[in-house]
Parts: C-alpha cells; sequence; structure tokens
C-alpha cells in the first residue's frame, strides 16, 4: 500500500507452503482479510516469496495468467521479493541452509535471475523493483583466510552476472530492478561496515571493467549503474542485533551513493543482563522457550568493555548464559514488531521506532516491508491467528509513519 514515505507490504514468507500452488492457496486465504484490515481503499501491495520449485512453476504461462488475473481481481500489486530462502522455509530444519545454495553457486544466480523475470512481467509501471538476497554465504563454511577470500570473488561475480542483465533490463525498457543484498548474522557479509567496504573494495572493483566492456561506458557512468541495481536491504532486526548505529549507518550510505532497496522491518529479542540472580533465571528460562530447532538464532553479547562477543545459535549461547563480562544480549529471533516487553525480555522495537523516523524526515527508499516469519514456532504466549497478527504488524507500522 502507499504510505506518506514509499510502499509498505508484510513478506509472503510467513505463510508455509512447498510448492506455487500451497503458496497460493494460502495467500487466496489470507490476503484479502488482511487488506480489509489495513487497506480497504487502495490498492494493496504483496512482499512475495517464491522457493525456488515455485519459482519455476510460476514460470509456466497457465498459473501465472492466473495469479496476474488473481492480483487484478484482489487490488493487489507486487514491488517487492525475497530471494534469500532457496528451499522450504517452514516445516523443515532450515539452521544455517537458508543460504544453500550460496552465492558461489550457479543455481543461486540462475534462480534470482528467474525471480526476476517473474517481478518484470508484473512490476507495475513507473515502480522500482527489487529482490533481497543472501549475503553471498554462510561465514563458518569457510575455515581459512583463503577459502574465505576465494568465495567472496566467486560469490561476487555471479552477482555482477546478475546486475548486468538488471542493467540491460534498465536500457531496453526503463523499468529500474534491484538486488538488494541483506547482511544478517554470521553471513560473510554481516553489518553494515562489512557491507560498504565490500560494496566498494569488492564489487566495484570486479564489476566497473565489466559495465565499460558490456556497455561501453565509462568508468563513472559504470558506477552509477552499478549502483542503481545493487543496493542494501537494511533489516533492521539484523542491524540492531550487532548494535549498530543507524543514522551513522543511513549517513555513510548516502554519502557514498549507495542505496537502500528495502527496509525489511523486524524485531530481535534482547535482555539486560545486570540483573539481581533470582530474575537472570528467568531470563535464562525465557530465552530457552525460544530455542527452537528451525532457524539459527545467532546472539550477540554486549561486554562490559564496549566489544561484542557472538555465539552462532542460542544454544552456544546459554550454555554460556554466566559469562561475567556480558551486560546485553541480542538474539536472531524475529518477535513481532507491535510488542516491546516480553517478560523481564524485550524487543529491539525502539530500533525499528528509529530506523522509521529517519525514513520519515528523510525517506531513503520507497520499499517496506514487515519481515516477522516466525509466527508458527513462537511461544505460545505471543501467537495470534495469523491474519490478525500480520494485520496489528501493519497497522503498528502505519502509525508509526503517519
Amino acid at each position: 500500500m502507499k504510505v506518506n514515505t514509499g510502499h509498505l507490504t508484510y513478506c509472503t514468507n510467513i505463510h508455509a507452503g512447498k510448492n506455487w500452488s500451497e503458496d497460493f492457496e494460502a495467500l487466496k486465504l489470507n490476503f484479502p482479510v488482511i487488506k480489509r484490515s489495513v487497506s480497504a481503499d487502495q490498492s494493496f501491495g504483496l512482499g512475495l516469496r517464491l522457493s525456488n520449485e515455485a519459482s519455476l512453476e510460476l514460470m509456466h504461462a497457465e498459473p501465472f495468467a492466473k495469479f496476474k488475473q488473481w492480483l487484478t481481481e484482489n487490488d493487489a500489486y507486487v514491488f517487492t521479493m525475497n530471494g534469500f530462502p532457496y528451499g522450504e522455509f517452514h516445516h523443515t530444519v532450515v539452521k544455517e541452509d537458508v543460504h544453500t545454495p550460496d552465492w558461489t553457486t550457479n543455481d543461486r544466480k540462475e534462480y534470482t535471475l528467474r525471480l526476476f523475470k517473474i517481478l518484470l512481467s508484473i512490476l507495475p509501471e513507473g515502480m522500482d523493483g527489487g529482490i533481497s538476497t543472501s549475503p553471498l554465504s554462510y561465514r563458518h563454511w569457510f575455515k581459512t583466510t583463503e577459502t574465505l577470500k576465494q568465495a567472496k570473488e566467486t560469490a561476487t561475480r555471479n552477482m555482477i552476472e546478475v546486475i548486468l542483465e538488471l542493467a540491460s533490463v534498465y536500457q531496453e525498457t526503463g523499468k529500474v530492478l534491484h538486488l538488494d543484498v541483506e547482511p544478517e548474522p554470521d553471513g560473510i557479509l554481516e553489518t553494515g561496515r562489512e557491507f560498504i567496504d565490500w560494496f566498494e573494495n569488492d564489487l566495484l572493483v570486479l564489476a566497473i571493467p565489466e559495465f565499460e566492456k558490456t556497455f561501453g561506458m565509462p568508468a563513472e557512468q559504470a558506477e552509477a549503474s552499478i549502483k542503481k541495481h545493487l543496493c542494501l536491504c537494511y533489516d533492521v532486526c539484523h542491524f540492531a542485533i550487532g548494535y549498530e548505529n543507524h543514522a551513522a549507518v543511513l549517513a555513510e550510505l548516502k554519502e557514498k551513493h549507495i542505496q537502500v532497496g528495502k527496509i525489511q522491518i523486524s524485531a530481535a529479542l534482547k535482555a539486560n543482563l545486570n540483573r539481581p540472580a533470582d530474575e537472570m533465571e528467568t531470563i535464562k528460562e525465557t530465552f530457552k522457550t525460544f530455542n527452537e530447532p528451525t532457524y539459527l538464532h545467532q546472539v550477540v553479547a554486549l561486554k562490559k568493555n564496549g566489544e561484542l562477543l557472538r555465539y552462532p545459535d542460542l544454544p552456544q549461547a546459554l550454555d554460556d548464559f554466566n559469562n561475567p563480562d556480558a551486560k546485553q544480549w541480542r538474539a536472531h529471533f524475529h518477535v513481532p514488531i507491535s510488542i516491546k516487553e516480553i517478560g523481564l525480555l524485550s524487543s529491539t522495537q525502539d530500533d525499528i521506532s528509529e530506523v522509521l523516523d529517519l525514513q520519515k524526515s528523510n525517506p531513503f527508499t520507497s520499499h517496506m516491508e514487515v519481515e516477522t516469519y516466525t509466527w508458527e514456532v513462537l511461544p505460545e504466549q505471543l501467537k495470534l491467528p495469523i491474519t490478525q497478527s500480520i494485520s496489528n504488524e501493519l497497522n503498528w507500522v502505519i502509525n508509526k509513519l503517519a
């Protein structure tokens, strides 16, 4: 839906589906109810998530025609997609395989190009379209500095092939499509700093010569084209987990003319650890209720000396819960953004408010997407019917942006 600073939607990765038929049934069941609650009088956008299998199905003429007709009949449109999870995302153990296949593979590249073909065919006139994606790969798969360096270069070159295609589409049609790289804990690109450094020292260095050769454009024009088609996906949960300074990151991006393709509006768990012993035990027991086996729930602890201590998943953090150097925990668990207090724990809702305030005062993207995908694995006390949960999330954002 159109709001005062751009377009707002929710990511359909919250709907469980193994293939396009199941995805479409979930949309038909849930979307009209959500639209009536948040966007009854205007068109409502979708943040579409397609697995590889679903994308292959939707490339066929008949299901694609039915989907386009459904969009028209339901006053819906698609302007952003989630191309991060390649395979099944619910009812299975995902963990670090959310990166599989990673950007070192041809499979990831071909999947992403297919998603862009679909998006180009349904993108409304006059709008840009973006697809968020993995931050190259999962860093712990690479055990040496050299293998990590090789993976980063291979992944970057595969991304360049995609943005060369997006630049060709722009020259042929005038439509702007952008690949939105999403840093996250334990990705090869984990932080704002790592993303900006990679963009300047790896992506531009490798991509500018390719753009010069392919399009016969000078280096300055090549750089501008790269920055049009390769953007940052600003997942607020992920940046909050790393205790990042949102204003500083966004200011540096603006200074360097690196664009934010999309804000993913999401919240992490956090807790202050300077509590009495009985409260500390309650905090630990509460964190245990979020220790579920489907997704990675990395924890970043803020130490008393200001350094960060990173745990690859919640079980390892719980084993070190009594570390005397830690004064706060933040955990990668997308909790409802409209809830701030969870017993002695809280969410990083304040980070969302800060980012949305920055967006209101000086808009830095036109794409905003609520991405709370953990409804099925939340502790029971936080669960509501899915359409009510999503509507609450969207209405909370609408009120913040008003």
